[in-house]
C-alpha cells in the first residue's frame, strides 16, 4: 500500500442525464471566442444544436473528426498542424477514450514549446494554457478524469503513455444519454475496460484505502448493470449506473493505475489493432487466475463487489469472482479466446517480449510477471 497519494480532480464535474444541454452556457461563461471540438462523425447530429447555439453567440467552432481508432503519434501531430492556425481558446473532447486522449494532448500542446515526444512519459508535461473540457460518449476508459493519454508510436509499434496532472480537464460533463446509441459490442468491451480499471486498482500493490472506495463501488455498479446495458441499450437507468462506474474507474487511474491485465493487453492493440477494451476483456480472467494466489483477500473482496456470495475461505471466494467475470464476458457476447479474434499462436512469444516493456504497469501487479509468465498467460487465453 502506498503512503503518498496524489489525486488531481477536474475543476468542475457535472453528472446527469440531459446535462449536455448546459454545455453552451458553460463555454460562453469561459469568454470563449474560438472552440475546437474533437469528436467522431456519429455524434455530429447530436452536437449540431449545441454548435448552432454557440455560433449564434459569436463563437467560432472548428470540428475535427479525424480520430477513428486508437490514435498514433502521427495522427496527433497531423491534427496539430490542422488546428494550430485556428488557435482555439477552449478544446472540447466529445467521444470515446481515443477522442478524449487526443483532445487532452491537443489542449496541452497548443502554445507550448514542448513537443509531443518531449512530453511522452510520466510527469514530463510542464503546463497547459488552453481550457479543456471532456465529455465521454462511452462508459469505459475514464479518460475524462484521468491524467493519462495513450498513443501508438509507429517507430516501434508500441503503445506509450503521456501522464501528467496537466492532462486532467478543467471541466467534465458526463451525460449518460450520450451513451444510449453506443452499439452493444462497444458497450460491452468499454464496460469491461472500466471494470478492469477498478479491479486492477483494488488488487494493486499500491492500492490505497481512499481509492478502494471508488474501485469497489465501480466494480459493484458495472457488474450489476453491464449486461442490461448491453442487451437493452435504451435502458437509461442501466446506462447511468454504467457511466458512474466508468467515472469511478477513471478516478482510480491517476493515483493507483492499472497492472498486469493492461500491460499484457497493449501488444494486442498495437500489433493487431484490437480495441483497448476487447484486449482487456480477453485477458482479464486469465491474469486474475495468475494473480489471486498472491492476494486472496483482495480477490475475495473483488468477488463480493461483483455480487458473489462469500465462501468458506478467501481462495474459494476469489475463484467465484473469476467465474463471475467469465460469466459477464459471456453474457455480454465478448469473445473469450485470443484465437477467436484471429491472433496467431506464433505471435505469443513476441507479445510477451513487448508486454515486458510496460514496466510502469507491471510494477503494480500483485504478483511479479516474467516473460515466461506472460507466455503462460497468453497460452492460457489462447
Amino acid at each position: 500500500m502506498q503512503d503518498l497519494l496524489k489525486i488531481n480532480f477536474p475543476g468542475k464535474l457535472v453528472f446527469g442525464k440531459g446535462t449536455l444541454e448546459q454545455l453552451p452556457d458553460e463555454i460562453t461563461a469561459l469568454s470563449c471566442n474560438r472552440l475546437l471540438i474533437v469528436t467522431i462523425s456519429p455524434l455530429l447530429t447530436q452536437l449540431n444544436t449545441l454548435i448552432a447555439i454557440l455560433e449564434a453567440r459569436g463563437v467560432k467552432v472548428f470540428v475535427n473528426m479525424s480520430i477513428m481508432r486508437e490514435p498514433t503519434f502521427a495522427e496527433v501531430q497531423q491534427m496539430m498542424q490542422e488546428v494550430s492556425g485556428f488557435n482555439p481558446d477552449v478544446v472540447a473532447g466529445i467521444g470515446g477514450g481515443s477522442v478524449l486522449d487526443v483532445a487532452k494532448l491537443i489542449a496541452a500542446l497548443l502554445d507550448n514549446e514542448q513537443g509531443l515526444k518531449e512530453i511522452t512519459g510520466i510527469g514530463l508535461l510542464k503546463k497547459r494554457s488552453k481550457k479543456l473540457i471532456c465529455i465521454p460518449a462511452t462508459s469505459g476508459t475514464g479518460s475524462e478524469v484521468s491524467p493519462n493519454s495513450i498513443l501508438v508510436d509507429e517507430a516501434d509499434n508500441q503503445k506509450k503513455g503521456i501522464i501528467s496532472p496537466f492532462l486532467v480537464p478543467d471541466i467534465v460533463y458526463i451525460d449518460p444519454l450520450l451513451t444510449m446509441s453506443v452499439p452493444p459490442s462497444i458497450t460491452a468491451v468499454t464496460g469491461i475496460d472500466a471494470l478492469t480499471h477498478c479491479l486492477e486498482a483494488y488488487t494493486n500493490l499500491f492500492a490505497h484505502p481512499l481509492i478502494d472506495v471508488y474501485a469497489f463501488e465501480g466494480m459493484r455498479l458495472i457488474a450489476a448493470h453491464i449486461v442490461q446495458a448491453v442487451q437493452n441499450g435504451k435502458d437509461s437507468a442501466a446506462r447511468t449506473q454504467l457511466a458512474m462506474g466508468s467515472l469511478l474507474g477513471g478516478f482510480c487511474l491517476g493515483p493507483v493505475n492499472t497492472a498486469g491485465v493492461h500491460a499484457l493487453s497493449y501488444p494486442l492493440g498495437s500489433t493487431f489493432h484490437l480495441t483497448h477494451g476487447l484486449s482487456n476483456a480477453l485477458l482479464l480472467p486469465y491474469v486474475m487466475e495468475f494473480n489471486y494466489v498472491a492476494a486472496p483477500k483482495r480477490y475475495a473482496d473483488v468477488a463480493i463487489a461483483l455480487g458473489c456470495d462469500r465462501q468458506a475461505d478467501d481462495i474459494k471466494t476469489a475463484l467465484k469472482g473469476i467465474e463471475k467475470i467469465r460469466s459477464l464476458i459471456s453474457d455480454c457476447g465478448i469473445p473469450a479466446r485470443l484465437r477467436d479474434v484471429g491472433i496467431p499462436k506464433e505471435a505469443i512469444s513476441q507479445m510477451a517480449v513487448d508486454a515486458m516493456k510496460i514496466t510502469r504497469l507491471l510494477k503494480n501487479n500483485p504478483r511479479p510477471i516474467t516473460e515466461a509468465d506472460a507466455i503462460e498467460i497468453y497460452n492460457a487465453a489462447y
